[in-house]
C-alpha cells in the first residue's frame, strides 16, 4: 500500500468526492458543488475527548448552576422573611402607641390628696384614706382631728376614720404607706422654737402606742423676736400593720397649726 494512500487513511476528516450529475458527464461550464469540511472535530469526538462529561449553559456544569441558583433563591427568602419582620415590628409599635395615648388620656390618674375615681371593684375595694386639716372649736391634746369628707378628703376600702380620737382604723392586714404633713404658724417667733411632729399606731394586745415616725424641728426662726414664722414638717414610710390597728398624728404645738386645709394633711393606703 503506498505511503499517499495511507496517509488518506489515517487523515482523521471525513474525505470530500467529486460527484458527478448522474449523465456520465461533469458539464465543464458548471463548477461542482462541495461540501465544506470544517476544521475542528465533530461535536461527539469533542465530547469525548473531553472526557465524555456534558456542559451545561455558558460551560457550567449542571451541578454547579443547579447550586447557585438555590443560593440565589435562599438569599431572596431571606430578604424578603427580614422584610416580614421588620413590617410585624412596626405594626406591633403602631399597637403599643395606641395603647399607650388609651393609657395617658382614658385611664384614671391615681394621685395623693385627690378624690380617686373607681372603674371597678378593685378600686373600690382598695384600703385607702386621706383627711385634711381642720379648724377646731375646742382644743385636744396634741393628737389631731380630721375632716374625712369635705374637698378632696375620702376614706376607701376597709379603712374608716374615728371622729372621737382621730384616728385611722384598718380592718386588713398588709404593707402600708403612711404619710402626714403640718403646717405650724409661729406668730412669736424666737430662735429657740421648736416643735415635734409624729405618727404612731396603738394595736390590740398593747398598752402603749407604738411610734411609727417622729421629727424634731428646731431653730427655723431668725434671731430676730416678735416676728411671725411658718415651719412645716412631711413624715412619710412604707410600714407593715395589722388588721384593728388605729394610726394616729400627734403635734407638740396643735394651736400654732395654720388653718389652710391643704397644708395639714394624713392618710395611708395599702401597697
Amino acid at each position: 500500500m503506498s505511503s499517499d494512500h495511507q496517509s488518506h487513511q489515517s487523515y482523521p476528516y471525513p474525505q470530500v468526492f467529486l460527484v458527478d450529475g448522474g449523465d456520465g458527464a461533469q458539464r465543464s461550464g458548471q463548477q461542482p458543488s462541495l461540501v465544506p469540511c470544517w476544521s475542528f472535530p465533530p461535536a461527539q469526538e469533542r465530547a469525548r475527548s473531553r472526557g465524555g462529561k456534558s456542559r451545561g449553559c455558558m460551560g457550567v456544569g449542571a451541578g454547579p448552576a443547579l447550586v447557585v441558583l438555590m443560593l440565589f433563591l435562599l438569599v431572596f427568602v431571606a430578604l424578603g422573611f427580614e422584610a416580614y419582620q421588620i413590617n410585624k415590628m412596626q405594626a406591633e409599635l403602631r399597637e403599643m402607641k395606641k395603647v399607650t395615648l388609651v393609657t395617658e388620656f382614658e385611664t384614671p390618674q391615681k394621685q395623693i390628696g385627690h378624690e380617686p375615681e373607681t372603674s371597678g371593684e378593685d378600686e373600690k375595694d382598695r384600703p385607702a384614706a386621706h383627711v385634711i386639716g381642720r379648724i377646731e372649736v375646742e382644743t385636744f391634746p396634741k393628737t389631731l382631728r380630721w375632716e374625712p369628707r369635705a374637698g378632696r378628703a375620702f376614706t376607701s376600702g376597709s379603712v374608716a376614720y374615728r371622729s372621737e380620737d382621730g384616728g385611722l382604723r384598718l380592718n386588713e392586714s398588709g404593707l402600708y404607706h403612711v404619710y402626714s404633713r403640718v403646717e405650724l404658724i409661729f406668730k412669736d417667733c424666737s430662735p429657740s422654737s421648736s416643735f415635734g411632729h409624729s405618727v404612731f399606731v396603738r394595736r390590740a394586745g398593747r398598752s402603749t402606742p407604738l411610734t411609727l415616725m417622729e421629727a424634731h424641728r428646731a431653730g427655723f426662726c431668725s434671731r430676730q423676736q416678735g416676728h411671725a414664722w411658718t415651719a412645716e414638717s412631711y413624715l412619710a414610710s412604707a410600714l407593715q400593720l395589722h388588721q384593728s390597728d388605729r394610726v394616729f398624728v400627734n403635734v407638740s404645738h396643735p394651736f400654732y397649726l395654720s388653718h389652710s386645709h391643704y397644708a395639714n394633711f394624713f392618710g395611708l393606703y395599702k401597697i
